[in-house]
């Protein structure tokens, strides 16, 4: 089987680690992912997270336990 060499491994976060980047709780980014508001793979009873995909809703604003996406203007 053929790889391409183009394609790069992207490590996955754990809670903890993808909640530093964000700047929330765990627990939080969390309740998101369930919320469907950031893309998290649910790993048993592990959350897992890509840094490219949170970096996909950096535009947002995370203040008190809301989580606010500013408007898309095209």
């Amino acid at each position: 089987m053929m790889f391409d060499s183009s394609y790069s491994f992207e490590p996955l976060l754990n809670s903890e680690q993808a909640a530093a980047l964000v700047k929330v709780h765990p627990k939080t980014l969390q309740r998101y992912a369930r919320q469907g508001l950031v893309v998290g793979l649910r790993v048993g009873n592990l959350w897992r997270f890509r840094a490219s995909d949170l970096d996909r809703c950096l535009p947002v604003t995370v203040s008190s336990n809301q989580l606010s996406v500013p408007p898309h203007h095209p």
